[in-house]
């Protein structure tokens, strides 16, 4: 593990003993931590239930006459062994010290990380499609931890539908406005889990938008995630007008089951971990989880340690890999058994220009409907608020006087308080329209809301522009003229400014994120009590709306994980993982490169590329790994005995499963070499399993990464039947000594090419880095 990685974990540790200290201080305060146990404790058979056992544990440590009971939030079994209660700092201390405790994990708050990107995508309706012989995702169930659903959009009518499988065991749970007859043949299940949020909730008042204590989704963000991977088709959808088409998910065909663990203030760790504890007992076959937090080691990530339990029940696990970009180290969901999925963008834009007093044109992008109102294009003088310490700038509430901005054009600096929040500020100091301005910081990003009154966004480059002009003169003026829909007219996909980065932070011998998938400008379902702006403020409804972000982006491979489910049943998620991967695109629609900004994206920021359903559904060729080979590869991370049992539930010998697997590396569909000082060559081996055609050959074709000599053996693969696997290897030797740099990186790629078939193209992205020591 890197001395970067060791930090962040010291970092980590030190934090929960801070917290820990914190908590001393306030003897009487009471805080959720996850217990883990050992799955066959020796305590175990000396009590009758499995529930009895874990209670057990909090009457060896609650001292005080209150019901122990009282204190515990969940009992685990399936995504782990072990329960969460509500511990004090003495009464934490003494359950440390009782047998059978494996380790214990303060919860943690994470956060939450379409018309037309099917089409985008090369999805279509026909006959010959590889969506139409994949039946459209029928039979498989995706799971999905989000904030619930709103069970009325039409994207969740269940009209031809096949029958709820027969391996399903899940429920429909009633409460807040919600009852069974919410379930249909589309949504087959439904639950809530509220305790850890609840316990964590310190503000008992009433929030603005109302919380249902039930499956039903209050914010929107569930639905709109749920909808793009698994909605039905609907007809003549759009956001009052715009980007109007037929709305689909990636896998129209599959069931849903929703397990709602976000609210109002995040998503607890403790409630994640319930979700994916009865996930795995109710028979999902995809689980989609769009939140996430910052990096952690593996051990002390509770999502990592459910969904190990999930890959081994079969279950594959897709996960946002953040919103933290472009800062590097920034990717979260790391573990090498999830599909971590980064956000592209669509050549589908939303023009609102801005037209300058002085004649020029500033390019921008909204979705308010401003075509339609005519006064919309009106000029207006321009303002931008930038005296005293208000915060004018950024538009927050109470920062722009009335008599400043009334009846004027507002600019509106991006940043701290919400992008719509912005606009409703401006509307209600009177301002008649807004032109939302990217900072250094958001470039050239260009995620377009429906705001609440005529409005556009500009980027960084525009934005400086636009300042000047207002510099430059006494009187600004400036108009918005609103162009509708356009597509087509841009190259795309491309790197979004926001999707997290790798290089992976605890395990960067894993390349991190895996894919890309459209994730900017996302068109989906939304709730009926919410106006397209997600603002309580906001009075006009809608069934569809827009949203940008890595959660956008990984309900549509999850959608897409779903297909290849339904089309071969019997792969393991990393035969599923795998076949997303090599046949991902590394070019744009146009054939270029696929561009981060102003600059070809680096392997860092889109992993194996973007997605590509319609070859990924028959990739010719994957690479599987089995369970126990995860195992192994954590003993090469140099993890401890107990860091390995914590997460995988065995009890292994790393010195003896490395002799017995000597060069060990993971069968992982990316290639991630790293050159410590003095270190001028390195072997790995990889296996593949032909899932294509029988008797099919493939060749090998390099592209070496800049400093390095690359060397396969064999170079030709000859199967003879399906399911035939047979396993290479390759050399690399750097060219080139670690410089006085700390770090640096090359990149490349090894393709094999069917000799026959050229739609059959296994594609494994090969990063190099040179570390000198101490980086």
């Amino acid at each position: 593990m890197s001395t970067k990685a060791k930090t962040h974990i010291l970092f980590f540790f030190l934090f929960t003993l801070l917290l820990s200290c914190f908590v001393s201080l306030h003897a009487d305060t009471l805080q959720t931590y996850i217990i883990q146990l050992h799955p066959n404790g020796l305590t175990r058979p000396l009590f009758s239930s499995r529930l009895h056992w874990h209670l057990s544990f909090l009457e060896q440590s609650i001292s005080s006459e209150e019901d122990h009971a009282s204190r515990l939030l969940y009992s685990y079994k399936s995504a782990m062994e072990g329960f969460a209660a509500q511990l004090s700092t003495t009464e934490l201390v003494l359950l440390q010290k009782l047998p059978d405790v494996v380790a214990i994990r303060p919860d943690r708050r994470l956060q939450l990380h379409t018309t037309y990107s099917y089409k985008f995508l090369g999805l279509s309706p026909a006959k010959e499609d590889s969506w139409y012989n994949a039946g459209f995702g029928r039979g498989t169930v995706i799971g999905v931890l989000d904030t619930g659903i709103w069970p009325e959009s039409p994207s969740f009518n269940d009209q031809g539908m096949p029958p709820v499988p027969n391996k399903w065991k899940g429920i429909c749970q009633e409460g807040e406005n919600f009852n069974a007859s919410n379930c249909n043949r589309k949504i087959i299940g439904a639950r809530f889990f509220t305790k850890g949020h609840r316990v964590a909730s310190l503000s008992s008042s009433p929030n603005i938008i109302q919380e249902y204590v039930s499956p039903r989704d209050s914010h929107g963000h569930g639905t709109h995630t749920t909808s793009t991977a698994g909605g039905v088709s609907v007809a003549m959808a759009s956001v009052l007008g715009l980007g109007a088409g037929v709305a689909r998910g990636m896998a129209p065909g599959a069931h849903i089951a929703v397990y709602k663990v976000c609210w109002l203030n995040g998503c607890y760790s403790s409630d994640i971990l319930a979700a994916m504890d009865v996930a795995i007992r109710d028979g999902v076959d995809v689980l989609s989880l769009s939140l996430g937090g910052f990096p952690l080691p593996l051990f002390a990530d509770s999502i990592a340690i459910g969904s190990f339990r999930a890959v081994e029940h079969g279950i594959s696990v897709i996960c946002a890999a953040g919103n933290n970009g472009p800062i590097q180290n920034s990717v979260a969901n790391e573990s090498p058994w999830i599909a971590t999925v980064g956000a592209g963008t669509l050549d589908r834009k939303f023009p609102a220009i801005v037209q300058l007093g002085n004649g020029e044109y500033l390019y921008g992008q909204s979705m308010y409907p401003g075509n339609r109102f005519s006064s919309s294009t009106r000029e207006f003088e321009l303002v931008y608020v930038t005296d005293g310490d208000s915060g004018g700038e950024f538009c927050y509430r109470g920062s722009l006087p009335r008599k400043k901005v009334l009846g004027k054009m507002v600019i509106c600096d991006r940043g701290v308080n919400g992008r719509t929040e912005k606009g409703l500020v401006v509307r209600d100091s009177g301002g008649a329209a807004m032109i939302l301005a990217n900072t250094e910081f958001n470039l050239e990003e260009d995620s377009v809301d429906v705001h609440v009154l005529p409005a556009t966004s500009v980027g960084f480059a525009e934005a400086t522009r636009l300042k000047a002009y207002i510099n430059s003169t006494n009187k600004p003026r400036a108009r918005i003229l609103f162009g509708g829909t356009v597509i087509g007219k841009s190259t795309a996909p491309g790197v979004a400014q926001f999707s997290a980065r790798g290089p992976s932070l605890t395990n960067p011998s894993i390349l991190k994120p895996d894919v890309i998938a459209p994730g900017v400008n996302i068109i989906a379902a939304w709730p009926q009590n919410l106006g397209p702006s997600g603002l309580p403020e906001d009075t006009r409804r809608v069934n569809f709306t827009v949203m940008s972000g890595t959660s956008m982006a990984c309900p549509h491979a999850s959608g897409i994980a779903a297909l290849i489910r339904a089309a071969h049943p019997k792969w393991t998620p990393a035969a599923v993982k795998s076949a997303i991967m090599t046949t991902a695109d590394a070019t744009d629609h146009s054939g270029h490169p696929i561009m981060d900004g102003n600059k070809t994206a680096s392997l860092f920021a889109i992993g194996a590329g973007h997605v590509n359903p319609e070859r990924a559904l028959n990739p010719g060729l994957m690479y599987d790994i089995r369970p126990d080979e995860y195992v192994t590869h954590l003993c090469t991370l140099g993890y401890t005995r107990s860091e390995i049992f914590i997460i995988t539930h065995r009890n292994v010998s790393c010195k003896e499963l490395l002799q017995m697997n000597r060069g060990f590396s993971l069968n992982y569909p990316s290639i991630s070499i790293i050159f410590k000082r003095g270190m001028m060559s390195k072997v790995i081996k990889r296996r593949l399993t032909n899932v294509g055609s029988p008797n099919s050959i493939y060749s090998v074709r390099v592209a070496a990464p800049e400093g390095v000599k690359v060397r396969v053996r064999p170079q030709r693969l000859v199967f003879k039947h399906i399911n035939q696997s047979l396993s290479y290897r390759i050399w690399f030797k750097s060219r080139k000594r670690a410089g006085t740099e700390k770090v640096s990186f090359a990149q490349g790629d090894l393709t094999w090419v069917h000799s026959q078939n050229s739609l059959y193209r296994v594609r494994s992205p090969i990063s190099v880095t040179w570390k000198v020591k101490g980086a």
